[in-house]
């Protein structure tokens, strides 16, 4: 008897040894059609030709498909088509700063146990730096395609975010490249080239696929009872294509996206995901996206549930599909599609429609070319991942992104041999995944604040609060250390708990008793205290900002794996701080006198309503847009710009007949109308650093226009004493023109005001 039970025991450790070597292989081997090594018969489908080009490929594989073959390619967790090679793909991957675990279709394991986790979007944001962005993307979509090819990643990542930070309070702020529409769709646009582009130039191919979401006008996640599921996002015409709008668009033409995911909320009454204008009108037809047009997760599911568009649940199915919609993240249009074709509410060519996107997309991917290790990044593996060089690009973004917002004389940078005990006090001081934030992967490894800073100088900790919540502050301990202490390093703020997906902010100041552990700290500070924030959205620190004991502020966003390490950098001078607010920082007044919900850009006097970001906004601020300090003192000098440009316009334009404020910003009037702007900076301080220069204008009064509005914004490097030319291309109907209140894009006439630091130019646009 105890000999047949050894032989079960080994017969059971053996099966289970092969069903986990089975899973381990089977995690190993990417997921992909055609293969043609395996099955050789595969190789008769015209789908599988890899020398065909993408619309006869797609078109061949799609009329062979049956209608139930075709539904279960309509949803992100996509079925198998065994007969004709095809396996099941999952489409939801996340890449929003470094390869995510959030989505089903990216697992780490021992195989690749971590990814590069870059900082968070707001902070690299904070650089102003493209070509960082665009790196940034590269970097992202090799560690991407590295974990596909040993089967733990799919090849679709639904990212970037390019919503406006429009209101502080927005706990999904961090996540995007902040308030400004210029700058957020140069944020988009470089970040997905960087993960789309193919190494061998062909444009037709795609790395991996992002997407750019969420469209549209989506920045209310859950605020005070009101939550993004039963929101009904009113929007004017002019907000929506001065504002709005532009980072999709760009995202799109510029980026050239492979998907948009359309939102949760309504716009003006309609379900984004069931409105024809804004899918199939404006991403197909204005913009022709090249790629398919995904829902966010479960929305089709909130349209009925939630929002009660339809009486039906066919009824939403056929309203998706008819609007544009051709992938669904959940499992709607694959429950309720074909019931909807028999009820007559949807023809099956609207299904043709979108798997033939989704398809196409799949083809550009390589996902029908066969096994991967015969393509381009064949033979990417884990050794791809986490490698020195991202590491450090990680690091280096951190350095660019954090902005030095307050400085005395003699506070930072701090001299390694000076500070012979350096306090490091607060609740974000030592932590970890507190700094990547959210849509997160497992990093590579954590440098915490502690951790970088005491690599340089003997360093005592002491947490000061048991969490940024700061219910109750241990102030007596924090003096203590404070006291003794050559310099005070308060790194405090904020984490997911305080804002986050579905969870916007009431109060805009520092939790708990944040404020008043720093202020008693600061009392019996006896050298430089420096002020660190760790947070996503902008907070009211006007009281640190006042305090004279408060030497130093920094805001270092949620700053990525490398957070601690690039801190210290800085806090030690081998770094020269060059990142600039992406976004204003109110005072706590603002948030009793505004409404999240209020959608309107523009202030209005009537109701006292003070407008959105520096665009618009009319009242006080504790840091504004683009405020950031240098170890080094830059300045500005306007070589070159015209003060007259002249639009030439037809003799029998109405214009020259009768006084206009404003011209159509159309194709005849715009042509070869640019012209350039040269600058001299000069570094007249004496540390080397990187300086963002930008262009601003101030547009004549006309049609509600922006107080002041971004033209561009360049990076330059300069030593010690050194100086460089900046020069900025500036098209008068891309640049300059502005949105009228039915949407129509103008330019004004009369005078310009352009905006270089300190400088001021005035440029009068005349007919």
């Amino acid at each position: 008897m105890a000999s047949k039970n050894r032989l079960t025991s080994v017969f059971a450790i053996l099966a289970i040894f092969m069903l986990w070597r089975s899973k381990v292989s089977a995690q190993n081997t990417p997921v992909f059609a055609c293969d043609i090594d395996k099955n050789p018969a595969l190789k008769n489908f015209t789908f599988c030709d890899s020398s065909l080009d993408v619309k006869t490929r797609v078109d061949d594989l799609v009329k062979q498909l049956t209608l139930q073959e075709k539904i279960v390619n309509l949803v992100d967790n996509a079925g198998s088509v065994d007969r004709l090679g095809i396996p099941k793909y999952e489409w939801w991957s996340e890449a929003l700063h470094g390869v995510s675990y959030v989505g089903p279709g990216t697992h780490f394991s021992s195989v690749v146990p971590g990814a590069t986790s870059f900082p968070q979007v707001i902070l690299t944001a904070a650089s102003f730096n493209e070509t960082l962005f665009k790196t940034i993307g590269k970097v992202v979509s090799t560690e991407a395609r590295a974990m596909y090819n040993v089967g733990l990643a799919g090849l679709t990542f639904w990212s970037p975010n390019i919503n406006i930070f429009r209101d502080p309070r927005w706990g999904r702020g961090q996540e995007t490249p902040g308030e400004d529409p210029t700058l957020t769709s140069k944020y988009g646009a470089a970040y997905v080239q960087g993960l789309q582009e193919s190494d061998d130039g062909d444009k037709d191919r795609l790395k991996v696929g992002a997407c750019c979401k969420h469209y549209t006008a989506y920045d209310v996640d859950n605020w005070k009872g009101i939550d993004r599921y039963h929101f009904n996002a009113v929007v004017t015409k002019q907000d929506m294509d001065d504002t709005y709008q532009p980072p999709f668009k760009s995202c799109v033409l510029d980026g050239n996206v492979a998907s948009v995911m359309c939102s949760y909320n309504q716009v003006n009454g309609k379900p984004t995901c069931g409105d024809p204008d804004l899918l199939t009108g404006v991403i197909r037809g204005e913009w022709k996206l090249n790629g398919y047009i995904s829902s966010d997760c479960d929305s089709l599911d909130v349209m009925f549930n939630s929002q009660h568009w339809a009486k039906t649940p066919e009824e939403i199915a056929a309203d998706a599909l008819i609007a544009g919609l051709d992938l669904n993240c959940g499992n709607f249009l694959g429950k309720y599609t074909e019931t909807a074709i028999k009820a007559g509410l949807v023809k099956e060519s609207e299904v043709d429609r979108a798997v033939s996107n989704n398809f196409a997309t799949l083809m550009r991917l390589g996902f029908f070319d066969g096994h991967p290790s015969k393509q381009i990044y064949g033979k990417l593996g884990p050794k791809d991942v986490c490698t020195p060089a991202n590491q450090e690009l990680a690091r280096e973004a951190a350095r660019q992104g954090i902005v030095l917002l307050k400085n005395s004389v003699g506070s930072l940078p701090l001299s390694p041999t000076a500070i012979k005990s350096l306090a490091v006090i607060g609740p974000n001081a030592n932590v970890t995944k507190t700094m990547i934030g959210n849509y997160e992967g497992t990093p590579c490894k954590y440098t915490t604040p502690l951790q970088g800073l005491t690599a340089t100088v003997p360093t005592v900790y002491q947490a000061g609060c048991d969490n940024v919540g700061c219910g109750t502050a241990q102030i007596d301990a924090a003096k203590k250390v404070a006291a003794a202490a050559d310099a005070v390093v308060l790194v405090m703020g904020t984490d997911q708990s305080i804002e986050a997906e579905s969870r916007d902010r009431i109060d805009i100041t520092l939790p708990g008793q944040q404020n008043r552990l720093i202020s008693e700290v600061a009392t019996v500070s006896k050298g430089p205290v420096i002020l660190v924030i760790m947070s996503g959205g902008g907070m009211d620190i006007q009281f640190a900002k006042d305090n004279p004991k408060i030497t130093s502020i920094l805001w270092v966003g949620f700053p990525g794996e490398a957070g601690g390490a690039a801190l210290a950098d800085i806090v030690f001078g081998q770094y020269n701080p060059s990142g600039r607010l992406p976004m204003s920082w109110y005072p706590q007044s603002y948030t009793t006198k505004v409404n999240m919900t209020n959608m309107n850009m523009r202030p209005d006097p009537a109701t006292g309503y003070p407008g959105r970001t520096y665009r618009f906004y009319k009242g006080d601020t504790v840091y504004t847009f683009g405020d950031g300090l240098s170890f080094s003192e830059f300045t500005h000098h306007l070589v070159s710009a015209p003060k007259l440009v002249s639009v030439p316009l037809a003799e029998e334009h109405v214009c020259r007949s009768s006084e206009c404020k404003s011209i159509d910003a159309v194709e005849q009037t715009c042509k070869n109308l640019a012209f350039d702007v040269h600058l001299r900076v000069t570094n007249s301080g004496k540390m080397g650093g990187s300086h963002t220069v930008f262009l601003f204008s101030s547009p004549p009064s006309v049609h509600n226009a922006p107080q002041k509005q971004l033209l561009g914004f360049q990076k330059v490097n300069l030593a010690s004493r050194q100086q460089g030319v900046v020069k900025f291309r500036v098209d008068l109907c891309k640049d300059l023109s502005l949105v009228d209140e039915v949407g129509t894009r103008k330019v004004a006439l009369g005078q310009h005001i352009l905006h270089v630091g300190n400088l001021k130019h005035s440029l009068n646009v005349r007919i």
